[in-house]
């Protein structure tokens, strides 16, 4: 039998909707790594997107890089820990609350944090946020860019997206690609 994680103990049943490969990531943990493009809105969606990146460790003076996430469990949380060839970190540290129908996953990443709840969709899983503090801050959803992240398998590889956008800017900030498991 696989072992249990605090990811499939949260989803419970649910956990079962997932793909496999993500199943599986998240039964065992492991490192995936590829290039990943990096965008930056124009104008003042840049200048805001420029901040964000900076606050949580996004390099975005090139277009494209080289990527690498570790994706580790403990007993109580979910640990992700970003890398890009430039050796600029971004980790994230996810704790749960509750399960999957009544619950959510605390994201803390620098100054941020977010109240996160997954919706899985074909097998993927798909991030919805329900609150947002900056520096232990609450910040109304309105006043904050929205976020879309998720990710999903497609072709045996693992492809993310997250972006923030604002109304009237558009987006702010995007990064994502497809990655490869490799032994972690």
């Amino acid at each position: 039998m696989a072992p249990e994680t605090v990811v499939s103990r949260w989803f419970g049943p649910a956990f079962g909707e997932l793909h496999p490969l993500l199943q599986q990531l998240h039964r065992h943990g492991g490192v995936l790594s590829g290039e990943i493009d990096i965008q930056v809105g124009r104008g003042p969606a840049g200048w805001i997107g420029r901040r964000l990146a900076k606050s949580v460790g996004i390099p975005v003076d090139l277009p494209r890089r080289g990527f690498e996430v570790s994706i580790r469990h403990t007993g109580t949380a979910l640990e992700w820990n970003r890398r890009f060839d430039n050796g600029a970190e971004m980790r994230s540290l996810f704790v749960p609350v509750g399960t999957c129908r009544d619950g959510w996953w605390v994201e803390s990443t620098g100054p941020v944090e977010m109240h996160l709840t997954v919706d899985v969709d074909r097998g993927g899983w798909l991030w919805r946020v329900l609150r947002t503090r900056v520096r232990g801050i609450p910040v109304p959803l309105f006043l904050m860019p929205r976020s879309r992240a998720g990710k999903r398998i497609e072709n045996g590889r693992y492809l993310f997206q997250v972006e923030f956008a604002l109304p009237l800017l558009g987006t702010v900030l995007r990064y994502g690609g497809a990655l490869e498991a490799r032994p972690g």
